[in-house]
């Protein structure tokens, strides 16, 4: 479930509230009570992980180089299919 950032446009109290995605946006202050809530765009903290990511990203201690072994599978695929197409 994501956290959403809310600021009253009254009080500018500000709060973050953990919703569904479907849930209806609030709109009821819960400092003063009065109908002048917004929901506020702010970053979202997430992060990428599995194969096909950068390698440097959260990486830790000796973990062996990921996108190192990858590419030069990639390159030796890419380069066997010129050969074959190429021979036809």
């Amino acid at each position: 479930m994501p956290i959403y950032e809310y600021q009253c446009k009254t009080c500018d109290h500000r709060c973050e509230v953990l919703r569904k995605i479907s849930d209806e946006a609030l709109t009821t202050c819960p400092e003063c009570g009065k109908e002048t809530l917004i929901k506020l765009m702010s970053a979202s903290g997430f992060r990428l992980k599995g194969q096909g990511w950068y390698e440097t990203d959260f990486k830790s201690g000796n973990k062996k180089n990921l996108a190192e072994g990858s590419s030069k599978n990639i390159g030796k695929a890419s380069a066997e299919k010129k050969t074959s197409s190429s021979s036809k």
